[in-house]
């Protein structure tokens, strides 16, 4: 063993060295993969809510073309 306390091996030095560079390599990644996750969640919310605003417009529009029931037209199986 060294005298010195601070001297290090050159192969665990190198060894310290790699494993350091992968973990800021999985924290840079890690940091990216959440971004894209809360993107993803983001543009999930918003289509939801267009889709939500289209159905509504649907709904109105049957409502305003059919308001008497006798007036829709029978279903494509008769």
């Amino acid at each position: 063993m060294p005298d010195d306390p601070k001297a290090l091996d050159p192969a665990l030095e190198q060894r310290l060295i790699e494993l350091e560079t992968r973990l800021a390599f999985q924290e840079h990644a890690l940091g990216e993969l959440s971004e894209a996750l809360a993107d993803a969640r983001a543009e999930g919310n918003r289509t939801s809510e267009l889709m939500r605003n289209m159905l509504s417009d649907l709904r109105k529009v049957r409502t305003e073309l059919y308001a008497d029931a006798a007036d829709e037209p029978p279903p494509p199986h008769y």
